[in-house]
């Protein structure tokens, strides 16, 4: 039906969409580093946890997707990355582990450890969690320490497994400017779901300081990937190779991506802009809307036009591409045949969240219901 390089393109945009469909919805995790921040007392607080309690398992669900069509297109990455970077990904896990027992424990009768405890939880989730996720993704463009032999077979060539990404000053701050995305798009939520004035008069303060957080590590993030020096492989040899300010000439080579990058930015400040001067319930919307058409672009040009995208530390000739990580033509032909199932999960997904969002969720509605979390 398809080529293999154009099966290995299609998944490799389809893994880019999953990926800036998650990071939109981790204002899940955002809201929940904000419980004390936004919340002034206990009603208050079963309020945003309740409004956020509603979509976590959406996020999860969201989470699922990306690491499933990862793991199905792109096998070697990740046996490279999953197997490799050990310690990073295991933090990840308990990070979202420990939120499930959070919303699970929190309001059960005779609850030994406390509110307070389970609250703390969700706030780790909130901020390490996507703090690793953040440094996690940005070793895509700094690279790992393995070796890929003419086997496939890969090794981790340090013995700290993924930790030693933690000093990259890049690393650090794109881990950083999601955790502050998070909060910001979290406090925007709070802004469209909740019904309680003293909540909703404090979001104004919380975006600006956030927003402008992570305005400036944005900017940092995207002049580095922009004259970063990257690496291009040949289309016939495969053989890889260094290229001074490669992304940048990626931006160069597709146009259409430099108009999807303006459109996500200029999406995302309107969404603030209203949300700062006009308290606007939509505005999560027109962020959320930059947020994925951002985070997309950062992921397409990762994979597309011949660019690596995942460098090796240790041996360059190690990278991987779309092309030499990718499952077998048979593997993407019959996987892509169930893709056409992503836009009813998608579908779902909305249905569910306009079920729950008929109205903004109240503090009355909260103690009426004995289910709460």
């Amino acid at each position: 039906m398809f080529d293999l390089f154009t099966l290995q393109q299609y998944w490799w945009f389809l893994i880019s969409l999953l990926g800036a469909l998650f990071v939109f919805m981790t204002f899940v995790q955002g809201g929940q580093t904000l419980l004390y921040t936004l919340a002034r007392t206990e009603d208050e607080r079963d309020v945003l946890v309740n409004s956020l309690g509603r979509k976590w398992e959406l996020t999860f669900t969201m989470l699922v997707m990306f690491g499933g069509a990862l793991f199905a297109a792109m096998p070697l990455f990740y046996a490279v990355s999953f197997g490799g970077a050990y310690y990073v990904w295991m933090g990840i896990l308990f990070c979202f582990i420990i939120q499930a027992v959070a919303y699970e424990y929190r309001k059960k009768p005779d609850n030994f450890y406390g509110e307070r405890f389970y609250e703390t939880l969700l706030y780790i989730n909130g901020s390490l969690g996507i703090f690793l996720i953040g440094v996690a993704v940005a070793t895509l463009f700094s690279g790992g320490n393995f070796i890929v032999n003419e086997n496939n077979l890969s090794h981790w060539t340090m013995q700290s497994y993924g930790l030693e990404a933690l000093l990259n000053p890049f690393n650090i701050a794109f881990g950083l400017m999601l955790v502050f995305l998070a909060r910001f798009q979290g406090a925007l939520y709070f802004l469209n779901n909740v019904d309680v004035p003293t909540v909703t008069a404090r979001v104004k303060k919380v975006v600006i300081v956030n927003f402008g957080m992570f305005l400036i590590l944005f900017l940092y993030v995207l002049a580095t990937i922009l004259f970063m020096d990257g690496l291009r492989y040949d289309a016939n040899t495969f053989v890889v190779s260094v290229e001074s300010m490669k992304f940048l000439h990626s931006f160069i080579d597709m146009p259409l991506l430099i108009g999807l990058l303006l459109t996500g930015v200029l999406s995302l400040l309107y969404g603030v802009f209203i949300a700062v001067t006009k308290n606007a319930q939509k505005a999560i919307w027109f962020s959320g809307l930059g947020v994925i058409l951002t985070v997309l672009v950062l992921f397409l040009i990762l994979g597309l036009d011949y660019s690596v995208f995942y460098p090796s530390l240790a041996d360059i000739q190690s990278s991987l591409t779309i092309q030499n990580s990718s499952g077998s033509h048979y593997t993407l032909e019959v996987m892509s045949i169930v893709s056409v199932l992503v836009p009813i999960v998608l579908l779902y997904i909305i249905f569910v969240w306009r079920s729950m969002d008929k109205s903004q969720i109240t503090i009355d509605e909260v103690k009426s219901d004995p289910h709460h979390y």
